[in-house]
């Protein structure tokens, strides 16, 4: 086998996750191109990966029931919103609020 790339699903296992690999291949009756996808349970010894990131799969010796695959390398990380470095309409409002009151303080 050779190896694959895909995006991880799931990773609420210790040390595995779940790695959906889309495909397309040529449907000769309808002459369109269908896209299928297929989930591979993958061993992640470092537990590293997160949801949503890009990864390319290994294939080893069977680990489990249904786990064949190692992940070799994180391609390309997943883009994780962090709420703390956004700026909410709430907190600029706050700001804008206690602007103006510091100036009608200063002007009175």
């Amino acid at each position: 086998m050779k190896p694959v790339v895909g995006i991880v699903v799931s990773n609420k296992m210790q040390k595995s996750v779940v790695v959906a690999v889309d495909r397309l291949f040529h449907h000769k009756m309808y002459n369109r191109y269908v896209k299928r996808t297929s989930k591979f349970m993958a061993h992640d010894e470092a537990n590293d990966c997160n949801i949503g990131d890009r990864v390319r799969l290994d294939p080893s010796r069977p680990l489990s029931k249904n786990k064949h695959w190692v992940v070799a390398d994180i391609l390309r990380r997943a883009k994780v919103y962090s709420p703390s470095s956004a700026t909410t309409p709430s907190s600029e409002l706050g700001a804008i609020i206690q602007q103006a009151e510091a100036s009608s303080k200063s002007s009175a």
